[in-house]
């Protein structure tokens, strides 16, 4: 059986909106240097948090989940669903994964939470309330992250098509991986809460 001819451009337009490092950009617009270089050095929206901007922080959360969403969105208006399943999955990837930054960007909680509203609003949803709860009770991100996507593929499973259930499943495994060094800290105690500054 041949390939979907749209799937090779999923995969790539996907990858390329991924790995538009957002943070890094507005904060170096904003004159604050290298979000890389404070905090937990990451690029995405919990570190952007730690520099006091909550504007810039609430901006990298929107265009982070955005990019991947409308990756998704895009290819599944004009080509197919699964075509936009693959687009998700490849701006997760690259968001975790860009080039530009030589393959060390962010942890992927913001464009995993854009696939999933963009695949099927109401899981991407409740999986959004899922962290949301956790975070206003523990204020740790990286808890909420992961507790999310444990859920993800849970609600999918449940609520939406089966392609929906795996991709969310197969993202959530690399955003456990990706959060690695979250959990051992976390296991120690030692994990900082929402809004910290590096000290």
């Amino acid at each position: 059986m041949m390939l979907d001819p749209w799937f090779a451009a999923a995969l790539v337009v996907g990858y390329v909106f991924g790995s538009i490092p957002f943070g890094l950009l507005l904060t170096r617009l904003a004159g604050l240097g290298d979000i890389r270089a404070i905090g937990s050095g990451n690029i995405g929206a919990t570190n952007v948090l730690r520099t006091g901007r909550k504007d810039l922080a609430l901006a990298t959360l929107i265009l982070d989940s955005g990019k991947a969403g409308f990756a998704c969105l895009l290819f599944t208006y004009i080509a197919n669903p699964t075509a936009g399943l693959i687009a998700g999955g490849a701006a997760f990837f690259g968001h975790c994964f860009p080039v530009w930054l030589k393959f060390k960007g962010g942890k992927g909680v913001a464009t995993f939470l854009g696939v999933l509203l963009a695949a099927h609003f109401p899981v991407g949803a409740l999986t959004c309330f899922v962290w949301l709860g956790m975070a206003l009770m523990l204020r740790m991100s990286s808890l909420s992250a992961l507790t999310a996507a444990l859920a993800a593929p849970v609600l999918a499973y449940a609520f939406a098509r089966e392609d929906v259930a795996i991709l969310a499943l197969f993202l959530a495994a690399l955003l456990y991986w990706r959060h690695q060094e979250n959990i051992g800290r976390i296991l120690k105690g030692e994990e900082p809460k929402i809004g910290a500054k590096k000290t």
